[in-house]
């Protein structure tokens, strides 16, 4: 559906236009009247800042045309802007503000959407010298590389984040791979649903060391990894001790 990024709305229309609209795009108000000097100073900074950042539309309120909707927001100095996502306000401010200021609220009225991380070698590569620090792109690229069998480019990628649970689970994976006996090495070769993690769990009791911990390390990844698996954990705690 097209937005238009900037409207003018109504007491009739507000409920609409605004309150329901935040349920599938933020708004922005804009409560404002022809006579204040500020509010037609704010108004040209809101509305380049409302285009430049995108995702966000921007409702112009006339209070004196409009008092109801201006009396039920509690208005009593304007300019008056406030933020709505998902029918609430979820943030707001009154008063001419600099346009930093009106960059920021926007920013946290409608955050920036996180880049898709690329399902392909080289652009997870690429991402990753482009944001070394990118734990989507280093878990994706980590993956890819144990599914291909190529344990020595994954141990290396993944190496930076051993701190993260998802990447540690994956070196573990590795580990197993590299040195487990067969059926480990089938176990950890054997993905990710809910059913393979079971069958890691499963392989825990009776399991020494090294291979009890990777197997607990693959487990606890693939549950950090997937929030579907989280319910897993109970029968890993049960595993274990």
């Amino acid at each position: 559906m097209d937005h238009a990024p900037v409207i003018d709305v109504t007491d009739q229309s507000f409920d609409r236009d605004v309150v329901t609209a935040s349920r599938e795009r933020p708004v922005v108000v804009d409560f404002w009247a022809a006579w204040c000097a500020p509010c037609r100073a704010l108004g040209p900074v809101l509305e380049e800042a409302v285009r430049r950042h995108g995702g966000v539309t921007l409702a112009k309120l006339d209070t004196d045309a409009n008092p109801v909707t201006a009396q039920r927001f509690g208005i009593r100095g304007i300019p008056a802007v406030k933020g709505f996502r998902d029918g609430q306000v979820v943030a707001e401010f009154v008063g001419l503000q600099p346009r930093s200021q009106v960059e920021r609220f926007l920013a946290t009225v409608a955050p920036a959407s996180a880049a898709p991380v690329p399902t392909d070698e080289a652009g997870l590569r690429s991402a990753l010298a482009e944001d070394p620090e990118s734990l989507p792109a280093r878990r994706a690229l980590g993956g890819l590389l144990v599914a291909g069998g190529r344990l020595d480019e994954a141990a290396e990628v993944l190496e930076p984040a051993a701190h993260d649970p998802v990447c540690d689970g994956l070196r573990a994976r590795v580990e197993l791979l590299r040195g487990g006996d067969q059926a480990l090495r089938a176990l950890a070769a054997d993905g990710h649903g809910a059913d393979s993690v079971r069958r890691l769990i499963g392989a825990l009791p009776g399991r020494a060391e090294p291979e009890r911990s990777r197997l607990r390390r693959v487990v606890v990844g693939a549950i950090a990894a997937d929030p579907a698996l989280g319910p897993l954990r109970a029968e890993l705690a049960s595993a274990l001790f």
